[in-house]
């Protein structure tokens, strides 16, 4: 698990200019914020590092990984992206 520290970065890195990728990612951090691993918030960052209509069309379930961008599907984001889904 992350520590608190850890944590707070994470959260600061997530945030995001569209409201609704905000929200996903609110619901997200309160649901599985406390159990976070280092493994998860690694991809959460990797995630984080695309633009913000490509993360909703990810959230959304309206394109794939491999549609956002070529060699971006693993395991680790497949994870991250079924555990905002199910925050919905």
């Amino acid at each position: 698990m992350l520590d608190e520290r850890s944590l707070s970065k994470l959260r600061w890195r997530c945030r995001r200019g569209l409201l609704e990728n905000d929200l996903f990612i609110a619901r997200f951090f309160d649901r599985y914020g406390a159990t976070l691993n280092s493994r998860q918030a690694q991809a959460l960052g990797v995630l984080m590092d695309l633009s913000d209509n490509d993360l909703l069309d990810l959230f959304l379930a309206r394109k794939s990984l491999g549609q956002v961008e070529v060699g971006l599907d693993s395991t680790d984001l497949r994870e991250i992206l079924k555990m905002v889904r199910e925050t919905r």
